[in-house]
């Protein structure tokens, strides 16, 4: 029997709903960053003591700062999802870019937005 060369419409269906869910947790949580971020109606360096204000400031900075770096982590997986739901629907999606063999299936449902075999993945670092 020859190798296959591509996921079957079925397969790629079940692929696309684990992309889906995935993608709208993203999005929910990348709202939740952005709002921690423009959010300054809670509890504020306004309500305490000067002695605390600039510590608490600094908090605050950082907080915001973190938040931003893992809203733009967010941002980048928001990406890489919506391009392997591309990749489903150009019928390409599965296949590893340095191979061109199929990418096993328990790889995809751990990481949806594989473009690479663990083999290739793991012979890169």
């Amino acid at each position: 029997m020859a190798e296959k060369t591509r996921y079957s419409d079925a397969e790629l269906e079940e692929f696309k709903q684990i992309i889906t869910d995935k993608l709208e947790k993203a999005k929910q949580d990348y709202e939740l960053l952005k709002s921690a971020i423009t959010h300054s109606e809670s509890n504020d360096t306004e309500d305490t003591s000067p002695t605390f204000k600039v510590l608490e400031e600094g908090a605050a900075t950082l907080s915001k700062e973190e938040a931003g770096k893992l809203a733009q982590r967010q941002q980048k997986f928001i990406q890489h999802l919506q391009a392997a739901m591309i990749r489903i629907e150009n019928k390409t999606y599965g296949i590893c870019r340095e191979t061109g063999k199929l990418i096993p299936k328990e790889r995809l449902r751990a990481v949806p937005h594989a473009t690479l075999s663990i083999d290739v993945k793991q012979n890169q670092r």
